[in-house]
C-alpha cells in the first residue's frame, strides 16, 4: 500500500521557527520548539526582571501569574482556581506522590506505558513510604473497551492507594480511554492521576469532564510555549491535601499560591505562556491539528515502508488529531534504553535527523513527531537513508 498523501504545508509557518535548517527535526515531541515571538516575548520579560528585579518580584507578579493561570486553564477547560501553574508533568508527579498518604501495604499503580521518569519517582516515594509499585503490562494496540476492562481487573480496593495513567503515551504514542479509567478507579475510591504531557495544544481537552483527581499536562511541547510551562489540575477534595515539594512564603495560602509562589523561579516561561496560544490560534488551531495528524500518518508509512514494516503492524492512534506515530524497529535493535540513547544520536550524527528511539516490551520504537515546521521530505530523506544505517549499524 502507498504512503498517503502529505498533508500541504501551512503558509510561513515554517519561517515562525528558528530550527536549524540543517536539521531535520523530527521530534518536536520530546521539548518542543519555541516560535520566534514566542522567544521574543520571554525576552522582553527577562528584560524587565533586570531592569528592577525587586519591582518585578514584590510588585503585581502574583496577580500576573493568577491571570496567565486563568488563561491557560480556560484553555484546556479545567478550573483555574483548582489549578496551578508548575515547571512540567515531572514536577507535577512528584507533588502528587508527595501528597498522597501510602503506608506498607499500599501501593501505586503505573502501565508499562509510563514515562520513565514518572515511574522512577512512584519507585523513590514507595521506597520511602515501604509501598510499592506495581506495573500493568497493557497491549499495544488494544481498544478502549480492553484498556478499560484491563485497568479494571488490576484495581486492589483498600491497597491500591493511586493510580497514574497517560492521558496519551510518550514511548509509544498510545492514547487512553481516560475518561472511563478514571470512573472505573472511582468506583472503589482510588485516585487517579492522569499523565497529559503531550496533550495541551495537540489534543482538545475539558479537563474538568475527565473529573481525574490529578491533571498536569506541558504547554511547552504542543501548545507552543516556553520551557518550564504546564499546569496541574486538582479535583476539590484534593485542594487542601496538597503538600508543595518546596516551602516558601505562601506555605499558608494553600493550593495553589503555595505551589507558584517559589521566590526566585523564573516565571518569564509562565508569563509568556499566553503568546504561545495566540500563535497557534492565529494559525488555526484546527488547522494545525489537522495537519500534524497527517503528516505523523505520512511520515511513519514511507519509513515503515522503506524497513518493510507491513501495513497491518503499525500502531495507529484511536483518536484523531495525534501528532506522533510509531515505526517498530528491526527486531534485536535498541532493546534497552541505553541501546535505543545510541541508536537515537547515531541517527542524528549520521544523517541530521532528531528523532525519538525508545525500548519498549523488548522491542525497539522509531517515533516520529510531525509539527508545522517540518515538511514531506524530510520524512522521505529518513526513510531514503535509514535502511542501510541501520544495516551498517548492526554489521
Amino acid at each position: 500500500m502507498s504512503a498517503p498523501e502529505p498533508p500541504v504545508p501551512l503558509p510561513g509557518a515554517r519561517l515562525l521557527f528558528s530550527i536549524d535548517p540543517g536539521v531535520s527535526y523530527l521530534n518536536h515531541g520530546a521539548f518542543g520548539a519555541v516560535p520566534i515571538g514566542v522567544q521574543r516575548a520571554q525576552q522582553r520579560l527577562r528584560d524587565e526582571i533586570e531592569s528592577n528585579p525587586l519591582r518585578f518580584f514584590a510588585q503585581g507578579l502574583r496577580d500576573r501569574v493568577i491571570h496567565t493561570r486563568r488563561h491557560l486553564a480556560s484553555f484546556l477547560g479545567a478550573d483555574p482556581e483548582l489549578s496551578a501553574l508548575v515547571p512540567n508533568t515531572t514536577t507535577a508527579t512528584s507533588l502528587v506522590l508527595n501528597s498522597v498518604k501510602l503506608e506498607s501495604a499500599d501501593e501505586v499503580l503505573l502501565t508499562d506505558h509510563s514515562y520513565g521518569s514518572v515511574a522512577m519517582a512512584a519507585r523513590r516515594r514507595c521506597h520511602r513510604s515501604g509501598a510499592t509499585v506495581r506495573t500493568v503490562a497493557l497491549p499495544m494496540p488494544a481498544s478502549d473497551s480492553e484498556l478499560v476492562s484491563r485497568m479494571r481487573s488490576a484495581l486492589r480496593p483498600g491497597r491500591t492507594k493511586l493510580l497514574i495513567i497517560d492521558q496519551l503515551s510518550s514511548a509509544t504514542a498510545m492514547a487512553f480511554p481516560v475518561r472511563e479509567i478514571v470512573a472505573a478507579a472511582h468506583e472503589h475510591d482510588i485516585p487517579v492521576l492522569v499523565d497529559a504531557a503531550h496533550v495541551p495544544g495537540m489534543l482538545p481537552v475539558d479537563v474538568a469532564s475527565i473529573k481525574a483527581d490529578f491533571w498536569v499536562g506541558n504547554l511547552h511541547k504542543w501548545a507552543f510555549a516556553p520551557r518550564g510551562t504546564a499546569l496541574i489540575s486538582v479535583s476539590p477534595e484534593w485542594r487542601r491535601k496538597i503538600e508543595p515539594l518546596v516551602v516558601s512564603w505562601d506555605q499558608e495560602q494553600g493550593f495553589p499560591h503555595a505551589v507558584e509562589s517559589q521566590g526566585t523561579l523564573d516565571y518569564t516561561p509562565w508569563l509568556a505562556a499566553p503568546a504561545g496560544l495566540f500563535t497557534l490560534r492565529s494559525l488555526g488551531w484546527e488547522q494545525v491539528r489537522t495537519h500534524n495528524a497527517a503528516l505523523a500518518a505520512y511520515g511513519q508509512r514511507v519509513v515503515a515502508e522503506a524497513l518493510g514494516v507491513p501495513a497491518g503492524e503499525l500502531p495507529r492512534p484511536s483518536v484523531p488529531d495525534v501528532a506522533m506515530r510509531i515505526v517498530p524497529l528491526p527486531a534485536g535493535l535498541a532493546t534497552t534504553m541505553p541501546e535505543a540513547h545510541a541508536l537515537r544520536e547515531h541517527i542524528a550524527g549520521k544523517l541530521a535527523v532528531e528523532t525519538a528511539v525508545n525500548a519498549w516490551g523488548g522491542r525497539g520504537l522509531l517515533r516520529l513527531s510531525a509539527q508545522v515546521y517540518n515538511r514531506p521530505e524530510e520524512y522521505d530523506r529518513l526513510a531514503e537513508h535509514l535502511p542501510q544505517l541501520l544495516h551498517d549499524y548492526r554489521a
